[in-house]
Protein backbone atom coordinates (compact mmCIF):
# COMPACT_ATOMS: atom_id res chain seq x y z
CA UNK A 1 0.00 0.00 0.00
CA UNK A 2 1.59 3.44 -1.33
CA UNK A 3 2.30 5.79 1.97
CA UNK A 4 0.67 8.98 2.46
CA UNK A 5 3.57 10.72 0.74
CA UNK A 6 2.71 8.69 -2.52
CA UNK A 7 -1.04 10.01 -2.85
CA UNK A 8 -1.45 12.96 -4.59
CA UNK A 9 -1.87 15.97 -3.13
CA UNK A 10 -2.54 19.89 -3.98
CA UNK A 11 -5.69 19.12 -5.87
CA UNK A 12 -8.09 21.79 -6.38
CA UNK A 13 -11.98 20.48 -5.36
CA UNK A 14 -13.53 23.66 -5.87
CA UNK A 15 -13.28 27.33 -5.68
CA UNK A 16 -14.74 30.88 -5.78
CA UNK A 17 -14.48 34.43 -6.46
CA UNK A 18 -15.05 37.01 -3.99
CA UNK A 19 -15.32 40.82 -5.72
CA UNK A 20 -14.01 43.90 -3.39
CA UNK A 21 -13.54 41.26 -0.96
CA UNK A 22 -17.06 41.51 0.24
CA UNK A 23 -19.48 40.12 -1.52
CA UNK A 24 -19.18 36.00 -2.65
CA UNK A 25 -19.58 35.65 -6.32
CA UNK A 26 -20.74 32.11 -6.25
CA UNK A 27 -21.53 32.28 -9.79
CA UNK A 28 -17.62 31.49 -11.04
CA UNK A 29 -17.86 29.57 -13.95
CA UNK A 30 -13.82 29.83 -14.40
CA UNK A 31 -10.85 32.05 -12.44
CA UNK A 32 -7.47 32.37 -14.15
CA UNK A 33 -4.95 33.29 -11.43
CA UNK A 34 -2.20 36.04 -12.21
CA UNK A 35 1.15 34.30 -14.24
CA UNK A 36 4.54 35.78 -12.42
CA UNK A 37 6.49 35.68 -15.28
CA UNK A 38 10.52 36.92 -15.37
CA UNK A 39 11.17 38.96 -18.00
CA UNK A 40 14.81 38.35 -19.78
CA UNK A 41 16.54 39.77 -22.21
CA UNK A 42 19.08 37.93 -25.01
CA UNK A 43 22.59 38.84 -24.14
CA UNK A 44 25.78 37.98 -26.10
CA UNK A 45 28.73 39.90 -24.88
CA UNK A 46 32.13 39.76 -26.76
CA UNK A 47 34.06 36.40 -26.17
CA UNK A 48 30.63 34.75 -25.89
CA UNK A 49 29.69 31.60 -28.53
CA UNK A 50 26.12 31.97 -27.53
CA UNK A 51 24.20 33.80 -26.06
CA UNK A 52 22.43 33.86 -22.90
CA UNK A 53 19.25 35.21 -21.23
CA UNK A 54 19.09 37.95 -18.46
CA UNK A 55 16.88 38.16 -16.04
CA UNK A 56 15.34 42.19 -16.11
CA UNK A 57 12.29 41.82 -13.91
CA UNK A 58 9.25 40.77 -13.76
CA UNK A 59 6.09 41.03 -16.50
CA UNK A 60 3.05 42.96 -15.60
CA UNK A 61 0.42 40.59 -14.28
CA UNK A 62 -3.16 40.31 -14.99
CA UNK A 63 -6.12 38.36 -13.53
CA UNK A 64 -9.71 37.37 -15.18
CA UNK A 65 -12.77 34.87 -14.15
CA UNK A 66 -16.13 34.25 -15.54
CA UNK A 67 -19.21 34.12 -14.36
CA UNK A 68 -22.13 32.56 -15.08
CA UNK A 69 -24.71 35.33 -14.07
CA UNK A 70 -25.36 38.67 -15.12
CA UNK A 71 -24.28 40.20 -12.44
CA UNK A 72 -24.71 44.54 -12.12
CA UNK A 73 -22.56 44.69 -8.43
CA UNK A 74 -19.24 43.10 -10.48
CA UNK A 75 -19.93 45.11 -13.70
CA UNK A 76 -19.93 48.25 -11.85
CA UNK A 77 -16.33 47.50 -10.88
CA UNK A 78 -15.54 48.80 -14.23
CA UNK A 79 -14.43 51.80 -15.22
CA UNK A 80 -13.37 53.48 -12.15
CA UNK A 81 -11.86 56.85 -11.74
CA UNK A 82 -8.01 56.97 -11.65
CA UNK A 83 -6.14 56.08 -8.65
CA UNK A 84 -9.28 53.88 -7.72
CA UNK A 85 -8.40 49.98 -7.36
CA UNK A 86 -10.28 47.51 -5.99
CA UNK A 87 -9.84 43.76 -4.48
CA UNK A 88 -10.71 40.24 -4.93
CA UNK A 89 -9.87 37.52 -3.40
CA UNK A 90 -10.21 33.43 -4.72
CA UNK A 91 -10.26 31.04 -2.51
CA UNK A 92 -9.49 27.64 -3.00
CA UNK A 93 -10.21 23.93 -1.33
CA UNK A 94 -7.11 21.92 -1.84
CA UNK A 95 -7.35 17.90 -1.41
CA UNK A 96 -4.59 15.69 -0.22
CA UNK A 97 -5.61 11.91 -1.57
CA UNK A 98 -5.25 11.11 2.17
CA UNK A 99 -8.44 13.31 3.29
CA UNK A 100 -6.52 16.06 4.40
CA UNK A 101 -8.39 19.34 2.66
CA UNK A 102 -6.43 22.37 3.23
CA UNK A 103 -7.37 26.65 2.00
CA UNK A 104 -5.53 28.53 -0.95
CA UNK A 105 -6.33 32.05 -1.35
CA UNK A 106 -5.00 34.69 -3.87
CA UNK A 107 -5.76 38.10 -3.00
CA UNK A 108 -5.63 40.70 -6.03
CA UNK A 109 -5.84 44.36 -6.24
CA UNK A 110 -5.94 46.57 -9.61
CA UNK A 111 -8.32 47.53 -11.75
CA UNK A 112 -11.48 45.95 -13.84
CA UNK A 113 -10.28 46.32 -17.03
CA UNK A 114 -12.49 44.45 -19.30
CA UNK A 115 -16.08 43.66 -18.76
CA UNK A 116 -17.05 41.43 -21.85
CA UNK A 117 -20.65 40.56 -21.99
CA UNK A 118 -20.81 37.60 -24.44
CA UNK A 119 -23.33 36.73 -26.43
CA UNK A 120 -26.68 36.15 -25.93
CA UNK A 121 -28.35 33.16 -26.87
CA UNK A 122 -32.08 31.64 -25.79
CA UNK A 123 -31.80 28.74 -24.38
CA UNK A 124 -28.33 28.55 -23.24
CA UNK A 125 -26.30 29.83 -19.86
CA UNK A 126 -24.67 33.28 -20.76
CA UNK A 127 -20.97 33.80 -19.74
CA UNK A 128 -19.33 37.02 -18.61
CA UNK A 129 -15.81 37.64 -18.96
CA UNK A 130 -13.67 39.84 -16.63
CA UNK A 131 -10.43 41.26 -16.41
CA UNK A 132 -8.13 42.59 -14.33
CA UNK A 133 -4.86 44.26 -14.46
CA UNK A 134 -2.97 43.92 -11.03
CA UNK A 135 -1.10 45.97 -8.69
CA UNK A 136 -0.60 43.88 -6.12
CA UNK A 137 -0.67 39.72 -5.70
CA UNK A 138 -0.57 37.85 -2.82
CA UNK A 139 -0.86 33.51 -3.32
CA UNK A 140 -1.27 31.62 0.39
CA UNK A 141 -1.82 28.21 0.47
CA UNK A 142 -2.21 26.66 4.03
CA UNK A 143 -1.24 30.31 5.18
CA UNK A 144 2.24 30.19 4.46
CA UNK A 145 2.65 32.83 1.53
CA UNK A 146 3.83 31.51 -1.73
CA UNK A 147 4.20 34.62 -3.72
CA UNK A 148 3.89 38.35 -3.00
CA UNK A 149 4.03 41.03 -5.93
CA UNK A 150 3.61 44.70 -6.30
CA UNK A 151 5.53 46.75 -8.36
CA UNK A 152 8.18 47.51 -6.09
CA UNK A 153 8.79 43.91 -4.82
CA UNK A 154 8.50 40.44 -5.10
CA UNK A 155 8.93 37.69 -2.70
CA UNK A 156 9.09 33.92 -3.52
CA UNK A 157 8.32 32.08 0.08
CA UNK A 158 9.04 35.48 2.02
CA UNK A 159 12.28 35.99 0.33
CA UNK A 160 12.29 39.13 -1.50
CA UNK A 161 13.69 38.48 -5.45
CA UNK A 162 14.51 42.16 -5.68
CA UNK A 163 15.63 43.67 -2.37
CA UNK A 164 19.14 43.73 -3.27
CA UNK A 165 18.22 45.68 -6.59
CA UNK A 166 16.06 47.99 -4.62
CA UNK A 167 18.51 48.66 -1.69
CA UNK A 168 21.42 49.68 -4.62
CA UNK A 169 18.86 52.25 -5.92
CA UNK A 170 18.06 54.04 -1.81
CA UNK A 171 22.12 53.94 -1.44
Amino acid sequence: MPSNSDMPRYILRNCTVFADRVSKIGQASEITLPVPTEKVEEMRNAGMVMPIDIPMGYEKMESSFKLSGFDPQVIQLFGLSVGVEREFMVTGALAHEDGTIINATAYIRGRLIKNDHGSWKPGEAGENDFQITLRYYRLEIDGRTVIEASPFDVSIGGVSQTSSIRSALLA
